[in-house]
């Protein structure tokens, strides 16, 4: 005989709210994430629970702060002050933070606020669900502050990024490289920075102060080719190996990545001097280095390999089904223009910016309308790549938003006829042999008045 069907409105208040609705979803030996609040996020934290066992749990686990008696990997890298923020930081600011320490505030993902970057955590959870294992490969075509690599180190699997900007390969990889980097050097750059930001200022060029907009008509210093300024460059580089006490290159790199934010920094705010930002926003990368390494002790030799490279996502230079999932999230159509943004950064690495223009997807095109239609065009490429180089059967999960004010305004149509770009990827994948898994939403903060929500679009490659 078949259990009695209970009549909708006949359980009891008390029964409902007792019970608990966490109870229904996941066992009393799991502990959830504190500052989980959103639907997407209790889906992944579920969808975790059901594919790893209790070890696995611990060691790469995203929403969880504790399996049994155990507390998680993650907990133990979140927990804590998340980041070493100046004083003078606004409320906002520090209530930012406070409120993402266990999504974003951690490891060395603090080292340079890139716009449109990944919550580490959400990545965490994506790549244990598409059932990447330690020793498998992941890649990320179109990396920009590397949060795929650095999470996939963690979790022991090797990674391959790629970004057409030069930067943003730079930038991932002085942050991988800061899992490991000799500390000693650094608290030697910090009592003489001073020294270190003037020798920066000459080489590099020095910012526009408060001017809160960049151009791409800044001059290159670092990179110059005539021979005098390849001397200066020389010494100059000499002076700071001095004034670390190393000839470390990953230190160097590391240096000049914290003159570079600091630098972004005088360009939005008058409120503190560029020397006072550059020194506050070193003590800050040297706290992060500290911190992560403090949780890394003894285990370093279990950080997986990433190769970061700077490539084109519609022409990877990858083995034919040689990679294990493939996750990443393209840029926001036209919504942010990456090479305004980063403007300074890739003149003081030498890079001709209307060249680099050319080569970057969503910034292609004179108008609204081509840049649409070019975008289109390239999305359709990197799917056909990706089907290319992933496994059968293995997954791709793509993050994408979408704006659809101004699609209505590129198309010149009505907005509640436009097609939301992940409807688009979504028909596209089914073109280059994927079958679409499960499409989650999740809000956009940070660049509300330009994108309010983006989708977690899950595919699996067809035999």
């Amino acid at each position: 005989m078949g259990s009695k069907k209970i009549p909708y409105g006949k359980i009891s208040t008390f029964e409902v709210l007792s019970d608990g609705m966490f109870r229904k979803l996941f066992p009393e030996t799991l502990v959830l994430s504190p500052q989980l609040n959103e639907v997407y996020e209790l889906a992944l934290a579920y969808y975790e629970s059901k594919v790893l066992n209790e070890d696995e749990l611990v060691d790469n686990g995203a929403y969880f702060i504790q399996v049994g008696n155990r507390l998680t990997r993650h907990y133990l890298m979140c927990t804590g002050d998340p980041l070493l923020l100046p004083a003078h930081s606004s409320s906002r600011l520090k209530s930012f933070f406070k409120n993402n320490q266990f999504r974003t505030g951690y490891s060395t993902h603090g080292l340079f606020p890139y716009r449109g970057k990944f919550h580490p955590q959400m990545v965490k959870a994506l790549i244990n669900i598409m059932g990447i294992k330690p020793g498998d490969t992941i890649l990320d075509p179109m990396m920009g502050s590397g949060t795929v690599p650095i999470e996939a180190s963690f979790m022991g699997i090797n990674s391959i990024g790629i970004d057409t900007s030069p930067f943003c390969r730079f930038m991932s990889q002085v942050k991988c490289n800061a899992l490991i980097i000799q500390q000693e050097p650094l608290d030697q750059a910090l009592k003489n920075a001073k020294d270190l930001f003037e020798f920066f200022s000459r080489a590099a060029g020095t910012p526009a102060v408060g001017s809160k907009n960049r151009n791409y008509e800044l001059s290159n210093y670092f990179n110059c080719i005539n021979e005098e300024k390849a001397n200066f460059k020389s010494d100059y580089t000499e002076r700071i190996f001095e004034l670390i006490k190393t000839d470390n290159t990953d230190v160097f790199d590391f240096l000049l990545l914290a003159y570079l934010d600091s630098a972004g920094y005088a360009e939005r705010s008058k409120r503190q001097s560029p020397y006072d930002k550059f020194q506050a926003i070193l003590e800050r990368y040297l706290f992060v280095v500290k911190k992560i390494q403090y949780v890394l002790k003894g285990a370093e030799s279990l950080l997986a390999k990433a190769v970061l490279l700077q490539g084109d996502a519609r022409d990877l230079k990858i083995n034919k089904s040689s990679v294990d999932g493939i996750l990443f999230s393209p840029p926001y159509s036209f919504a942010i223009d990456y090479l305004a943004n980063d403007s300074f950064h890739l003149n003081v690495m030498g890079e001709n910016i209307y060249v680099l223009k050319e080569k970057m997807v969503g910034l292609r095109g004179k108008n609204f309308k081509e840049k649409y239609q070019l975008y289109v065009e390239d999305m359709g490429k990197i799917m056909s790549e990706c089907a290319r180089v992933l496994k059968p059967e293995k997954f791709c999960t793509i993050i994408i938003g979408t704006n659809d004010n101004q699609l209505s305004k590129a198309l010149d149509i009505p907005k509640e006829e436009v097609t939301g770009l992940h409807k688009i990827l979504l028909d596209m994948a089914v073109q280059y042999n994927f079958s679409p898994v499960r499409t989650l939403a999740r809000q956009i903060s940070g660049i509300a008045n330009t994108m309010r929500n983006e989708y977690i679009i899950i595919l699996q490659r067809d035999l």
